[in-house]
């Protein structure tokens, strides 16, 4: 063979392989994987289990799932940064607070490979998105989607917050105790399971520890902006102190109304009132005096707190509600588990799941949002509250 018709064959087999690797070719060979969601920003130093969320990171509710996602992030970043055996990759898709987006997000999630999940940050969509989780067998542990349906029924999945019916419980027990209102109103959302589950367990407790109800009004989705019937009822029947099982937007109007009123009950509201104080438009002011039950006091002088809280601030400019914080335990229970199981980040989601199912109904976990904290069988989470007040624009503890 001459050297022309040796280079033209060499020339040949290098093309042939190339188009081959460019193909992907040969038997052995896998697609590419699908592109990462928007919203990583951790490096992890070894191979990483992918958490997954979903949460509104727009529109109406998007202040909750900011703050979760910020948490979480902050969380994924310092494990990550001390190269342990645990690391994470963390992916977080937008839901705008509805459940079918959530479920379209969660798709996203799964088709990403995702191994281990914080469910949704908020009740409605994490109820479609624990049934995915259920039947895919991927564990799930929320934040802060609060609905007794979250969990029913579903071995997979827990919670960081308190349920629905112990923040109504819990609320009923804890007015009675410090003497805050003689004759009580309540005003909710009938429409949503957050607002009712909350409402249904408070007025029973409130009958159990001897609380006068005096009025109890609600409303729904496209009369959420005037509530001068529900403020007018309170105020005619004297209640000298109103309950808000909501979130802080109808409560900001709320606020807003009864000032214009005159009317100056004392407010108590539960975690959903967590974010007002950064609320585009909102006059802390309105807000002045207003208590709620969280597990998380931004104040606390114990130094993971402070650590937690001044990392938040320099990230982004803001005091970390409870929905960060709840976020932030999370990621540091996850660790704990799969730490504790010998977990590896090349397991499927399936055998994770069961790994996971046998840490939480075994450990305790120390967090930002309790000391103790243990979970039951049905992924509730024991823990203790706090009563917070606010003054001057800031959360102050009561306890």
């Amino acid at each position: 063979m001459n050297k022309k018709k040796l280079f033209s064959l060499l020339m040949a087999c290098t093309m042939a392989v190339t188009l081959l690797a460019g193909c992907g070719g040969g038997s052995g060979s896998s697609a590419s994987a699908p592109a990462a969601p928007a919203g990583s920003a951790s490096a992890p130093s070894a191979a990483a289990f992918k958490l997954g969320a979903t949460g509104p990171l727009t529109g109406g509710a998007a202040i909750y799932g900011n703050a979760a996602k910020n948490g979480a992030q902050i969380a994924v970043d310092e494990i990550n940064a001390a190269g342990g055996a645990v690391q994470f990759e963390l992916q977080y898709q937008d839901d705008t607070h509805d459940a079918e987006k959530a479920v379209n997000a969660y798709n996203k999630l799964k088709d990403w490979g995702m191994q281990i999940s914080l469910g949704s940050v908020t009740s409605k969509p994490c109820e479609a998105t624990a049934a995915e989780t259920y039947a895919d067998r991927i564990f799930a542990l929320t934040p802060s989607a609060s609905a007794t349906a979250v969990t029913e029924g579903k071995d997979n999945m827990f919670q960081m917050c308190f349920m629905d019916p112990n923040q109504g419980s819990a609320s009923a027990q804890y007015i009675s105790e410090k003497g805050l209102g003689s004759k009580i109103a309540i005003i909710w959302k009938n429409d949503d399971v957050y607002s009712k589950g909350i409402h249904d367990t408070f007025t029973a407790k409130a009958a159990e520890m001897g609380l006068e109800i005096v009025s109890d009004t609600t409303f729904a989705d496209g009369n959420d902006t005037d509530f001068s019937v529900q403020l007018s009822d309170a105020q005619s029947n004297g209640a000298d102190l109103v309950f808000l099982p909501m979130y802080y937007q109808p409560a900001s109007l709320i606020f807003a109304q009864a000032a214009s009123m005159s009317y100056a009950p004392t407010w108590f509201g539960v975690d959903g009132m967590d974010g007002i104080l950064t609320m585009e438009g909102f006059d802390p002011a309105l807000a002045e005096g207003v208590i709620l039950l969280t597990p998380f006091n931004a104040d606390s002088t114990d130094s993971r707190t402070q650590a937690f809280v001044a990392e938040y601030q320099k990230r982004f400019g803001e005091i970390p509600n409870q929905f960060a914080a709840d976020a932030y335990d999370c990621v540091y229970a996850y660790k704990q588990a799969l730490e504790a199981a010998g977990a590896t980040a090349d397991m499927t989601a399936e055998q994770l799941c069961g790994l996971m199912i046998q840490q939480f109904t075994t450990m305790t976990f120390d967090g930002l949002t309790g000391d103790g904290m243990t979970w039951d069988a049905n992924g509730q989470v024991s823990k203790s509250p706090k009563g917070m007040i606010i003054q001057n624009g800031a959360y102050v503890g009561l306890d």
